[in-house]
């Protein structure tokens, strides 16, 4: 998680408080070669983090196979709450674990497993930084994070099947890569007239390491390793972008009224402060050091304004519920805001509650977003 991001949170949650849950803004008319359909699905992200209490016994109670649970865990009662809710599918954003965890077998594959199988709904698992990119650090076990990458791999995104305990009802996904190969945990499917997306963009940069980012003694890395991360940062990225782009172009050639694309990290959008000045890169360290994320916004800003219909970017990272029209400049100028793009953040440990998301094909912005508060959490 990043902790340094104060000045988003105050200058964001002014638009939540202002409705911007619902921005009007028309999609496309263009006929769709998909089946409009109205459905919810669930957003979670962000936990559980032993470190906050999420867990007892340093193990994760999660709820019957039937949906019934004990509720004794902030987790069980949130899987509960989803089960209960009848969604048609879930999509877990990232980070299975805190950031000051070992970076196990068990943790990675065998205790996410259990938690996403704790649902009979179809669950769709993107990775986070606590799950590879930070597995270098000392507390975390002093993993190499590309043989972590590649556990996880092998082990999460072997077959082009969802999690879920109901195996008859898991979704069918295509994946850019070979199945348990090289990004194969990037995939995307389509329900009614929406096209899904999940990309591995996590955070600490994306796992870019800047000029003297790289030896300090919280982690056991080498310079060796940290130029390594970095050339699986570029290759990654070039097919982040690809696959991106690949499934814009689905969603045109399908006429869909929507698109979501989830990541893990919050790739720091410009501060809507100034009129010329980008603050993403001139602020504190903290914003500026995002330049690992500079390519994939670029792509998907040019993407979007390119696609009639609606977009939606997920992410978590911060652990703060929000919506908003991220970029926006401050100008008197029309096309000052990039007007067919939401963001949505994700909750995250110690607030473990969901987003209810529901798809109406009558609804101009195609997608509502309803925050989840669940009792005892």
């Amino acid at each position: 998680m990043n902790k340094n991001l104060t000045l988003m949170r105050v200058s964001t949650a002014l638009a939540l408080v202002a409705n911007a849950l619902n921005p009007v803004i028309a999609h496309a008319t263009t006929t769709s070669k998909l089946k409009a359909e109205a459905f919810t699905f669930a957003l979670w992200s962000d936990m559980p983090y032993a470190k906050n209490g999420d867990l007892v016994a340093s193990s994760v109670t999660v709820p019957a196979l039937d949906g019934s649970t004990d509720g004794k865990t902030p987790i069980s009662r949130l899987t509960k709450s989803i089960s209960d809710a009848k969604v048609s599918f879930t999509i877990f954003g990232g980070d299975t674990k805190d950031g000051s965890s070992v970076c196990s077998d068990k943790t990675l594959r065998d205790d996410a497993t259990a938690m996403f199988n704790s649902l009979s709904i179809p669950t769709v698992y993107v990775l986070g930084d606590n799950e590879w990119t930070d597995c270098h650090r000392i507390n975390n076990g002093s993993y190499n994070n590309l043989e972590r990458l590649k556990f996880l791999r092998e082990s999460m995104f072997s077959t082009t099947k969802s999690f879920g305990a109901n195996v008859k009802n898991q979704l069918t996904l295509t994946r850019q890569g070979t199945p348990g190969g090289e990004y194969s945990e990037n995939s995307r499917w389509t329900k009614g007239n929406v096209v899904f997306v999940t990309l591995n963009v996590p955070g600490s940069n994306n796992n870019k390491v800047n000029a003297g980012e790289c030896v300090n003694t919280k982690s056991a890395r080498t310079q060796t390793e940290c130029d390594a991360d970095n050339a699986e940062y570029i290759a990654r990225d070039a097919k982040n972008i690809a696959f991106l782009k690949e499934s814009f172009q689905a969603a045109k050639d399908a006429a869909a009224a929507g698109i979501m694309i989830v990541i893990q990290a919050d790739p720091v959008f410009d501060l809507p402060e100034t009129e010329t000045v980008d603050e993403r890169t001139t602020v504190v360290s903290t914003l500026a050091a995002h330049d690992g994320y500079d390519s994939f916004l670029a792509a998907l800003i040019a993407e979007t304004k390119a696609f009639e219909g609606q977009v939606v970017l997920v992410h978590g990272d911060n652990h703060f519920f929000r919506v908003d029209k991220p970029l926006m400049q401050q100008t008197m100028k029309k096309d000052a805001m990039v007007k067919n793009l939401t963001r949505v953040e994700n909750f995250g440990s110690p607030s473990d509650h969901w987003i209810k998301v529901t798809v109406t094909p009558k609804n101009p912005n195609v997608f509502t977003f309803e925050p989840i508060i669940v009792k005892g959490n």
